[in-house]
């Protein structure tokens, strides 16, 4: 449910790290709570984005939410496909659902982020 290679942040996003490149979308906890998404905001391509800053707004037919970043630097990639396909988030949050990919700008700020473990700890206090 929560894959182990990624690193977690407390608002429920997640980071998929690959050289100084990091692959960023929120946690199935985090699609299930919103329920169905019906539209995403993205960024801009090349838009800088400092760790802990909205970065996206997921509009879902409960609520409208904003996804943090979980790290600082540059996007150089966004989803397009959840223009006309919002609902892949629901569907696939870890593979088809992710929202931007970012040029790592200090990857210190990794330290801040949560393991699997962590982030299933914190979960077990939320789902109560």
């Amino acid at each position: 449910m929560y894959p182990r290679d990624l690193k977690y942040t407390k608002e429920h996003e997640w980071i998929r790290v690959e050289g100084d490149e990091g692959t960023v979308g929120i946690t199935h906890f985090a699609q299930k709570e919103l329920g169905d998404i019906v539209f995403v905001e993205l960024p801009e391509e090349g838009e800088e984005v400092v760790q802990g800053d909205s970065l996206a707004v997921i509009e879902s037919v409960k609520a409208v939410s904003d996804v943090y970043s979980p790290i600082s630097g540059t996007i150089i990639q966004v989803n397009q496909r959840l223009e006309d396909e919002p609902e892949l988030i629901n569907k696939d949050p870890y593979d088809e659902g992710w929202i931007v990919v970012i040029k790592i700008k200090d990857k210190d700020e990794l330290e801040d982020l949560m393991s699997n473990e962590e982030y299933q700890e914190l979960l077990e206090g939320e789902e109560d």
